[in-house]
């Protein structure tokens, strides 16, 4: 026989898994709602304690925990220490937290993140309040809920402990040899499709989603399936326990760490000549070795993510934006890379301000034009194109963008809406922006490229798009082909044009 132990999210209790345990029930399960200590003080170990105190009592040589939003974190915390009791965890919308993550991290809601962030601002009282009825749409999509439902969720819902958002998730890694499942709610816009096409962009960090033991489900609700569809979330769990749901196929061998693979750029077999290099800061500068009288036009090359701020090596030391950097060199102007830390869907407004922090000290740098200068995006900074797209300063001279993801992707409502480059392009105006579009492209980032194409179109934006038919999402390290080098060439040379437009060039 299986058991549920089905815990709860931000500010709900086992009241709200009613409709869902009738049906668990009613197929011959066992059931048990966790209710999670609500009281002041009451921090991440003392729900993971409330999870494991239910583990411990349950009998049933089958046991499955289930985490909806927050409470993945105390199932993930009780998995890691009973990960021999334990059959199978379901991620119901929710994330994927690690050892040192605080719950805080996720939190959906902007301003109580802000407000949770800062000790200083922290309720006096250690709880936050719940949301009001209108504001739930904060915490998750509510598709599916009537008015009952959401009254529902309003009357019954408790304030949640500070401590239990702010205090660091603790992990031995027990808990990964337990089979998983992820149930995703795509009405808030994340899919099977769309994790799939973050596992096959090459991050080390999501590879274990590629397992087998690893099945995931779509359900065409909100956030809050007990609620919205009990009968279908009931369903699912019966077949997640039994082992069903979707695989990812493991991304192809040439794609997994080829972030630190040689760019066909700057390949062992034919280096780049030697170029001088600076680094001050977050700012790596490659400069030409003979650049003759007077400054020169640069390029900014601004690395994709969110990446984990753990990345070792970080990303302005992978090949394939040294090869980026020395190529500029090469070509007799200079190259730039930026430090920024895009590392989560939150960061991109810092991420943005360190950007443009780094263009104001590439343009005062001796060795720079600062009246040339292009910006080159590549993969999810893609969405960082554009405020340089909807208000270009006349020192800009081209926007270019390799594979880039150009509006968020299903899952990325975190993302603020100022950076939805598909919008910006209306900005534009004559500024010359080159696309490198990878032919091979995972669907879900293919999209966002077609609707920007789209628009720039309709917008009559200077748009020049250089296909790499048998191109990945990361085609310099991953596919290594001639095709791509003739690509990154041509694409290149459309920057450069722009870079030179009106001025001889005074390097090679």
């Amino acid at each position: 026989m299986v058991a549920f132990v089905l815990v709860p999210g931000h500010f709900t209790g086992g009241w709200i898994w009613r409709e869902t345990g009738e049906r668990l029930r009613a197929a011959g399960a066992e059931v048990y709602g966790a209710t999670l200590d609500a009281r002041p003080g009451a921090g991440l170990g003392t729900h993971i304690g409330d999870v494991l105190r239910l583990v411990d009592a349950v009998a049933d040589p089958e046991l499955v925990l289930v985490g909806h939003d927050y409470g993945i974190h105390p199932v993930v915390g009780a998995a890691d220490r009973r990960a021999g009791r334990v059959s199978r965890v379901v991620h119901l919308d929710a994330g994927l937290p690690v050892d040192g993550d605080r719950a805080l991290q996720l939190v959906p809601d902007r301003r109580a993140r802000e407000l949770l962030a800062d000790p200083g601002t922290r309720p006096a009282d250690g709880l936050l309040p719940a949301p009001g009825r209108q504001q739930w749409r904060r915490w998750g999509s509510t598709a599916g809920l009537g008015r009952a439902e959401l009254g529902r969720l309003s009357d019954l819902a408790t304030a949640q402990p500070v401590a239990s958002l702010v205090e660091p998730l603790r992990l031995s890694g027990a808990f990964r040899s337990v089979p998983t499942s992820g149930i995703l709610c795509t009405a808030g816009g994340l899919s099977t499709e769309a994790v799939e096409a973050m596992v096959h962009s090459g991050l080390e960090r999501l590879r274990f989603l590629a397992d087998p033991r690893v099945g995931f489900f779509d359900l065409d609700t909100g956030h809050w399936p007990m609620l919205s569809c009990p009968r279908e979330l009931a369903d699912v769990l019966l077949r997640a326990a039994a082992g069903e749901g979707r695989r990812i196929a493991p991304p192809p061998a040439a794609v997994a760490g080829a972030f630190t693979r040689a760019s066909v750029l700057d390949p062992p077999e034919r280096p780049l000549p030697p170029c001088g290099h600076e680094r001050a800061g977050s700012l790596d500068l490659y400069l030409p070795p003979d650049a003759g009288p007077g400054p020169v036009p640069a390029v900014l090359f601004v690395h994709g993510g969110p990446l984990p701020a753990d990345t070792r090596p970080g990303p302005r030391d992978w090949p394939l934006y040294v090869g980026y950097g020395r190529y500029a060199a090469s070509l007799g102007v200079v190259g730039a890379t930026v430090a920024h830390g895009l590392h989560d869907l939150y960061a991109y407004p810092r991420a943005a301000g360190e950007v443009a922090a780094a263009v104001a000290a590439l343009r005062a740098h001796p060795r720079v034009d600062g009246g040339r200068i292009a910006l080159w995006f590549f993969s999810g900074g893609g969405l960082l194109a554009a405020d340089w797209l909807a208000a270009p300063p006349p020192w800009l001279r081209c926007v270019a963008a390799s594979y880039p993801v150009l509006a968020p992707l299903p899952g990325w409502e975190a993302v603020e809406a100022r950076f939805r480059p598909a919008r910006a392009v209306a900005g534009a105006g004559g500024l010359p922006i080159v696309l490198v579009r990878a032919g091979l492209e995972a669907a879900a980032v293919a999209r966002t490229v077609a609707g920007f194409v789209a628009a720039a179109a309709g917008s009559g934006a200077a748009l020049e798009v250089v296909d790499v038919p048998q191109g990945h999402h990361g085609f310099e390290v991953v596919d290594r082909t001639e095709e791509v080098r003739e690509a990154v060439g041509r694409a290149a040379a459309a920057v450069l044009r722009q870079l030179w437009a009106g001025r001889e060039p005074s390097g090679p």
